[in-house]
């Protein structure tokens, strides 16, 4: 869900929304299976979903949302982290609940041992994604202002190696030359789009 590269805002909404789309197809088919499979243990499960639906779909909302403002540039994405770092605080809600419907499936006691680490891992993975999201966003920045001063370099070569003519009517290494930093142009930009997917 937490893409490493910048990834373009259509796509982080399309590919979310069928995520989300997903999970509840998901859950529709799993209370519909009710009706047709009588094993204890899968009407137990399905009670579990149903019972942690909204806090479910409240970490798909929050990822969601966190990977919009992702997509957007600098200074426009700073939120992102934050919010990426809120969503893990649910998601390790919602793992003690996954260990609380174990315990009461199989009768042992684990929850209570996860549920006073939960004390000392919620702070830990919250500062981790926070720093590493912010640590993402300036290596990204970092790698763009890279690409541009060579991308600088190279159109100010070529700027120098055009000679200088008197006249106004240009020469044929002139509409060369043109055309090499033309293409060049064309080549960087494709190469750009494609990082950005």
């Amino acid at each position: 869900m937490w893409p490493n590269k910048q990834q373009s805002l259509g796509w982080v909404f399309v590919s979310r929304m069928i995520g989300i789309i997903s999970f509840l197809i998901v859950v529709v088919l799993a209370n519909i299976l009710l009706n047709y499979i009588s094993n204890d243990l899968y009407k137990s499960g399905v009670g579990f979903l149903n019972s942690n639906f909204w806090l479910l779909l409240l970490i798909g909302i929050i990822i969601f949302v966190a990977d919009i403002f992702g997509a957007f540039p600098f200074p426009l994405n700073l939120p992102a982290p934050i919010i990426k770092a809120i969503g893990s605080v649910f998601i390790i809600a919602f793992v003690l609940r996954v260990f609380q419907w174990v315990d009461s499936a199989t009768g042992n006691d684990i929850y209570h041992y996860f549920w006073l680490l939960s004390f000392v891992i919620v702070p830990i993975v919250f500062i981790m994604v926070l720093v590493s999201g912010y640590y993402e966003i300036i290596c990204d920045l970092w790698a763009k202002a890279k690409i541009r001063d060579e991308s600088d370099t190279v159109v100010h070569a070529y700027a120098a190696d055009l000679p200088v003519s008197s006249s106004s009517q240009k020469s044929w290494d002139d509409v060369g030359a043109e055309l090499r930093m033309m293409l060049y142009d064309l080549l960087h930009r494709f190469r750009e789009e494609i990082r950005k997917r």
